[in-house]
């Protein structure tokens, strides 16, 4: 109104960051927008192997990933054990919550998601959308394994094929806790992304599938939500980043 310019939610550099990793090869304008409803995952939730691996086998499908071609492993919470399973010099993790180590010499690459996730699904969603983007990724040629973002933009890889509303919401989850003599709440951040940034990246998502305003942006959190739509106006505006 009045002439003033759109608010920015990210930074000029932080917004060409996003254009150049939607520059990558992708099925964006295809893909169907993942959601946490029944229409997805159909099957009941049970915090176990058995139910990750179910999980597994369907966000494997929900991404075109061969499900029988990685190892898929519960974690145990214990940090010195996670050492002892796989070697940190030859992983990427996200976060305290999964895992990935590429297989050589004709090993199968592993996922390993930590065993105290599984007590919210839709986490396990987030951590298993971003350790299959690093076989995605890298083991499709699409980027190199040494590049220092890779875990931020294996974060935002995940917004390309439609798993960007779990991952989004993932990035700051609220957790009730409550013992024998408090209860409260307290937050949780999953992956490498802030929600400004993933409100950014959902827009361009959205701007370059044509849809001004998408149903699914109704599952995105309330702080998301208004970056999400933040940056929507921005984007729309015209206003390009400054080189």
């Amino acid at each position: 109104m009045f002439g003033r310019e759109p608010s920015r939610p990210v930074t000029q550099d932080q917004r060409k960051w996003v254009d150049e990793g939607f520059r990558r090869p992708s099925r964006m304008t295809t893909a169907r927008v993942v959601l946490p409803t029944d229409e997805y995952f159909p099957d009941p939730w049970h915090p176990d192997p058995d139910g990750l691996r179910s999980l597994f086998h369907r966000v494997c499908g929900l991404l075109h990933v061969d499900a029988g071609r990685i190892d898929l492993q519960v974690i145990p919470d214990d940090a010195r054990k996670l050492i002892d399973l796989i070697p940190i010099a030859d992983a990427r993790s996200s976060g305290a919550a999964g895992v990935h180590m590429s297989g050589d010499q004709g090993e199968l690459p592993v996922i390993g998601v930590r065993s105290s996730s599984l007590r919210d699904p839709l986490i396990v969603v987030a951590i298993l959308a971003h350790e299959l983007g690093h076989v995605i990724l890298p083991g499709g040629g699409l980027i190199a394994r040494d590049v220092q973002d890779m875990e931020p933009m294996t974060d935002l890889a995940t917004v390309y094929p439609g798993l960007g509303v779990f991952t989004a919401n993932a990035c700051c989850r609220f957790e009730q806790h409550q013992d024998s003599y408090r209860s409260g709440w307290s937050t949780r951040a999953h992956g490498y992304l802030s929600e400004p940034l993933y409100g950014c990246a959902l827009a361009r998502f959205a701007g370059d599938r044509g849809e001004a305003d998408p149903p699914w942006a109704g599952y995105l959190g309330t702080n998301l939500r208004a970056y999400f739509h933040q940056a929507a106006v921005w984007l729309r505006s015209g206003e390009q980043p400054i080189d």
